[in-house]
């Protein structure tokens, strides 16, 4: 196992697209949810825990080789809204092709041909650290770590919120971010015995809402 291999793929600069999209953040400024770092580390913490701990429990169930397909059928399953569930596709399409030249694997290799469209970016964000040869624990803390700073960075420039203060909102949320990778592997290990029901279903009504009104304006300055 290499650590190393973790800081390439957590790196932001790790070309899978995650720049493009605010993690609801940016429908979530317009709508006054968010407007300084105390709200922003509110709804980053709101997000870690229930759309975050689901991505990062699908992440570690496909690092321990769960079937990739039952488990984009769950991440289907547990996103209601269908704009979040194209931005999700387009995602793990992106991550795909980065993967595939950074860490060339026939798992990865399987997968894209399963799905030409896109499979869901945590089952793809699983697969890309068992191909890098990482554990379930790095690929539930990549994707929790995800979750957070992308609202953190997109807020960044939704309100010109000072850089200093945003790493200070992911700081403060690491105990949070502990926890939930842990249980994301407990998840993902129950999954691999008892079926990919077992994984949590948590929901974020807001941010299912918050994605679709997002969908529908004409001008965004990300894309989700």
């Amino acid at each position: 196992m290499s650590r190393a291999a973790l800081l390439v793929l957590a790196d932001g600069r790790f070309p899978a697209g995650g720049h493009a999209h605010s993690g609801g953040a940016e429908a979530a400024v317009r709508a006054g949810h968010i407007t300084d770092a105390a709200s922003l580390e509110e709804f980053c913490r709101g997000r870690l825990h229930t759309s975050g701990a689901v991505a990062a429990s699908l992440a570690a169930a496909a690092s321990l080789g769960v079937d990739p397909g039952e488990l984009d059928l769950a991440a289907d399953a547990r996103t209601p809204s269908p704009a979040l569930r194209v931005a999700a596709r387009r995602l793990g399409r992106q991550l795909m092709r980065a993967a595939r030249t950074t860490w060339p694997h026939p798992e990865l290799d399987a997968l894209a041909r399963g799905f030409p469209k896109g499979a869901h970016q945590p089952v793809v964000l699983g697969l890309t650290a068992r191909a890098a040869g990482l554990g379930p624990l790095d690929a539930a803390y990549c994707s929790a770590y995800e979750g957070v700073s992308g609202p953190a960075t997109a807020v960044v420039r939704l309100l010109s919120l000072d850089p200093f203060d945003a790493t200070g909102v992911l700081a403060r949320l690491a105990p949070d971010l502990d926890r939930v990778a842990r249980d994301a592997v407990e998840a993902g290990r129950a999954a691999v015995t008892e079926g990919v029901d077992v994984l949590p279903a948590r929901s974020a009504p807001l941010l299912e809402i918050g994605a679709e009104a997002h969908a529908a304006w004409a001008v965004r300055l990300f894309a989700s």
